[in-house]
């Protein structure tokens, strides 16, 4: 048995508003881990303390994922989710489905289906056969934002307490429970305005992916993250003999030394936590079980806190 750890993000961006702005943040990424935590302590397995904690995230409107999703193109909302359980290492998820409270919640039953990975029609038609209730994510302040968008009116200051653009929003939960299993999620509303039918990285494995021995959730600008295929590319180092933080290391200077605009949060099954960014902030925040941390105001572009 070994002490279980949680780390989880909201995205990543370009500054944040002041101490009043990380301050807010920390709070909603703090009751996360205040509330889903104590399931791990329980005996909850991970991959149901990463859907639980993705629920919080998708709920909170301050987060680009669930309730507050950026609109498209077209002025909807299409979310994409998925789940990936380091056990029987198997993911699943769904692509720019809609009208639903909680994409991460169709990501998790598809991982007992025999298709795994759903796209619009198709996700649509499963919440359909779950009976799920039909739900609209849209705020005020998304369909504010995108309208003034229209107009070439868009102030990023707006957005709340984060100055970020929409594109690099995104949340993401990576946990490692008692018995040593590890999961990771991640969820998105999208980049905002983009072209109708593009595929988000939170819906692949190079945004999200997990073994038996780490697991990682990405964030920021998707396209990068798929180019790099970084959760995987990490992940896999681990699994083939690179410690938590080599993997971090090599992952993060290969991604700068191409301009990348993203962030990463990890954990292997020794309970190692590691995140890294190329961004200016990586809104993420972490329970070591013994203390929660945050990595709001952090310079540095990677850090490994060891078991």
């Amino acid at each position: 048995m070994s002490k279980p750890k949680l780390i989880i993000h909201g995205g990543a961006g370009s500054s944040l508003k002041g101490k009043g702005g990380a301050e807010a943040v920390r709070q909603s990424l703090f009751k996360v881990l205040q509330e889903v935590y104590p399931l791990l302590l329980s005996g909850a397995e991970a991959a149901a303390a990463v859907v639980a904690a993705c629920r919080l995230l998708e709920d909170d409107p301050r987060f680009n994922a669930g309730t507050g999703s950026v609109l498209q193109s077209d002025g909807q909302i299409r979310m994409s989710a998925s789940l990936m359980d380091g056990t029987p290492q198997r993911f699943s998820g769904v692509i720019n489905v809609s009208r639903v409270q909680n994409p991460i919640d169709l990501a998790q039953t598809l991982q007992t289906a025999s298709d795994h990975v759903l796209s619009d029609y198709g996700a649509a038609e499963l919440a359909r056969e779950r009976q799920i209730p039909l739900y609209n994510p849209l705020t005020d302040l998304r369909l504010q934002e995108w309208l003034q968008e229209r107009q070439e009116n868009f102030v990023r200051s707006m957005a709340g307490v984060v100055a970020e653009s929409a594109g690099v929003g995104t949340i993401g939960v990576v946990a490692l429970d008692g018995r040593g299993h590890l999961a990771a999620g991640t969820s998105t509303g999208g980049k905002g305005f983009e072209r109708i039918g593009r595929v988000s990285d939170s819906a692949m494995p190079a945004g999200n992916y997990a073994t038996a021995q780490a697991a990682v959730s990405c964030t920021g600008i998707g396209e990068d993250i798929i180019d790099e295929c970084l959760a995987a590319k990490i992940v896999v180092r681990v699994t083939d003999g690179f410690s938590l933080e080599a993997a971090f290391r090599k992952s993060f200077q290969e991604a700068q030394s191409r301009s990348r605009d993203l962030g990463a949060i990890g954990l292997d099954a020794t309970g190692t936590i590691a995140w890294g960014k190329t961004s200016e902030v990586l809104l993420a925040a972490y329970h070591t079980g013994d203390s929660l941390g945050d990595t709001l105001t952090l310079d540095e572009g990677m850090v490994v806190l060891s078991s």
